[in-house]
């Protein structure tokens, strides 16, 4: 056989090789699409079922039930409230149901707890079986601080949950000042605008500075147009000829 044909056999089995493993791989990757989809499932929906119910659907399935949690709940005792994942989501065969079942209703009354400051009101629940929720602490004119106003659910009620909410406000609001320019006056001056201001704690620093009045207010700290709490801790930069240990001036 010449040469020229005996290379275009070659090239036509080594061509026909080619493409019955590319057939081959493509069909095994078929096949482990259609195995992997093969050992989905949708996972079913569990809220509202009884434990044993639930588990026996799961394991229809080729799922497994794993109780998460337990809380009290209007559904009646051992119904599955919460579920993860949640139904309708596909899920491998073996895959874990995770789910919190309902200890039914709290049968305790909530205990009186307004006018207690926060730390008693967290024993009185304790001590009826019951935790804290969320506590709202607002600014309230009037009011006194850490002691609870507003409860729910109110005293008396069937605690529909283990959580009872707190309203417990921080008292009146701080009154805000607004920080004066002080630049460039006196420092005497300075300081009876600030205690007039209600800031009685002025710190004086003497920085020398040729360019400045002896005794003018150079620089301040916090700046001018700050909003501060009354009685806030004011410094002042005031030029002398020398130097100076800082001080404290009290009203």
């Amino acid at each position: 056989m010449p040469f020229r044909e005996r290379l275009e056999w070659f090239l036509r089995m080594g061509l026909l090789v080619f493409i019955l493993a590319a057939a081959a791989f493509l069909s095994a990757i078929t096949t482990i699409r259609f195995a992997i989809r093969g050992r989905e499932v949708n996972m079913p929906n569990l809220v509202g079922m009884k434990m044993a119910d639930a588990g026996k659907l799961l394991s229809r399935q080729g799922l497994v039930l794993k109780v998460a949690d337990r809380l009290y709940d209007a559904a009646p005792s051992g119904n599955v409230i919460r579920q993860s994942p949640p139904p309708g989501l596909k899920v491998k065969v073996s895959q874990d149901a995770h789910v919190v079942l309902s200890l039914g209703p709290l049968r305790t009354a909530v205990p009186q707890l307004v006018g207690e400051t926060i730390r008693a009101a967290r024993i009185s629940l304790l001590q009826s079986g019951l935790q804290l929720g969320e506590v709202t602490a607002p600014y309230l004119r009037g009011s006194l601080p850490d002691t609870v106003v507003v409860q729910s659910p109110a005293p008396g009620a069937q605690a529909g949950s283990s959580h009872v909410d707190l309203l417990s406000p921080l008292g009146s609001r701080p009154v805000a000042v607004i920080m004066p320019f002080l630049a460039g006056m006196r420092g005497t001056e300075a300081q009876r605008e600030l205690l007039s201001a209600g800031f009685p704690d002025v710190q004086v620093t003497s920085v020398p500075a040729q360019q400045w009045p002896v005794g003018t207010v150079m620089d301040q700290t916090p700046p001018a147009g700050s909003r501060l709490g009354a009685g806030a801790l004011v410094e002042l930069k005031v030029a002398s000829g020398g130097g100076a240990e800082p001080h404290f001036i009290k009203p």
